[in-house]
């Protein structure tokens, strides 16, 4: 069993409220989990208005396959509106 884990550290350009910040990154996790079957949640930066830490967890089989998905799961959150990637790790377990 292979656990791939990525962190994403993003900066939300133009978001002046918690509220509205919640509703950008509560849309991209589930975008996430629907379009890639991945785990994912906002674990840091709660309480910060336009930055977010997300963390998205794959388990499988094959180390290749779960890189592949992690990594177009970066490439989804790159192209995703309002939210720009400033740090990301990917790392197998």
């Amino acid at each position: 069993m292979v656990v791939g884990l990525c962190s994403l550290e993003l900066y939300l350009s133009g978001v002046t409220s918690l509220k509205e910040k919640r509703r950008i990154i509560k849309s991209l996790l589930q975008r996430l989990h629907n379009r890639f079957n991945v785990s994912a949640a906002e674990v840091d930066y709660q309480d910060y208005w336009q930055k977010a830490f997300i963390g998205l967890a794959c388990v499988g089989n094959e180390s290749r396959h779960i890189n592949e998905v992690l990594q177009q799961s970066v490439n989804f959150v790159e192209h995703f509106s309002g939210a720009e990637i400033i740090n990301y790790s990917i790392e197998m377990l």
